[in-house]
């Protein structure tokens, strides 16, 4: 709108700013509600327990909460469930944070540079192409079915997401920042630590949610796998039984592992990324 236009339209008037404010509520989410990343698993548990109580939902199919909270406590006291998730939370812990730091490292060299990219890249993207839960036989004859083969599936599972997100942010940073920086003399070593790098922290804080969420499903999987402890192990021997509320505790637990690390991801997320103003924000 030019100079001329804006004379002819006049100020704004009450009712423009209220439509403003209208067409804003409409878009946007609208107040933030506290804590309301509780109120979907709550309103998914009131769901589970009323058509339990109903008789809508079978015991065969899926056990009551009350009876899952009878059979954690029968673990916890008579078995060790303490034990068997700290096992668990071992093995995805070391595989994400190896996962993290390789996908990382991998990401900066290939985003960095392209001599980089091309050795690295090609290579990332084959590998996103083959699951890697296919490849776990194969671990299993390089590694041996011990701890060190559940390990290299969670991080090379959790590799790739922190790969591909980092590496999308470091390459969608503006050119125009690296044509401000030649103009006022930032090195390149500046360039890169105070405005590459903060540039690619959301795709990077992306991938770690999604990296999560890949080393918990790697976790379930290559604990069927010859373990002598870990929620998946008590699952396993629950199902040779015919345990069907053991077998939920060991859902509700990957579950609940799932929910709280993504939720640590997300608070992170907003703290660091602060300056940025988004719907969410």
């Amino acid at each position: 709108m030019t100079a001329v236009e804006t004379v002819q339209a006049g100020p704004a008037t009450a009712d423009d700013t209220v439509d403003d404010r209208v067409v804003r509520r409409r878009l946007g989410p609208g107040r933030r509600i506290r804590y309301a990343f509780w109120v979907g698993p709550a309103v998914l548990l009131g769901v589970w327990a009323i058509g339990s109580k109903a008789g809508l939902i079978s015991p065969a199919v899926l056990t009551a909460p009350w009876d899952v909270v009878r059979a954690f406590r029968d673990q916890w006291t008579d078995h060790d469930l303490l034990g068997d998730i700290l096992a668990s939370l071992q093995r995805a812990g070391l595989g994400l944070a190896f996962g993290v730091l390789g996908g990382l490292v991998l990401a900066v060299v290939s985003g960095l540079s392209r001599a980089g990219e091309s050795l690295i890249d090609g290579p990332i993207q084959i590998k996103r192409s083959v699951p890697t839960l296919a490849l776990i036989p194969l671990f299993i004859a390089w590694f041996g079915i011990g701890q060190e083969m559940k390990i290299v599936t969670i991080a090379l599972i959790s590799l790739i997401p922190i790969y591909i997100n980092t590496h999308n942010g470091l390459r969608g940073i503006d050119g125009k920042y690296a044509e401000l920086a030649e103009t006022i003399g930032i090195g390149r070593g500046e360039f890169i630590r105070h405005v590459v790098l903060p540039g690619a922290l959301p795709g990077f804080l992306l991938g770690m949610r999604f990296a999560v969420t890949s080393s918990l499903l790697g976790l379930v999987v290559v604990e069927q796998y010859n373990a002598t402890a870990g929620v998946g192990h008590m699952m396993t021997l629950a199902g040779e039984y015919g345990q069907t509320d053991v077998i939920v505790v060991g859902l509700v637990i990957y579950g609940v592992f799932g929910f709280f690390a993504d939720t640590a991801v997300r608070l992170t997320e907003r703290k660091a990324l602060a300056w940025r103003q988004t719907l969410e924000g």
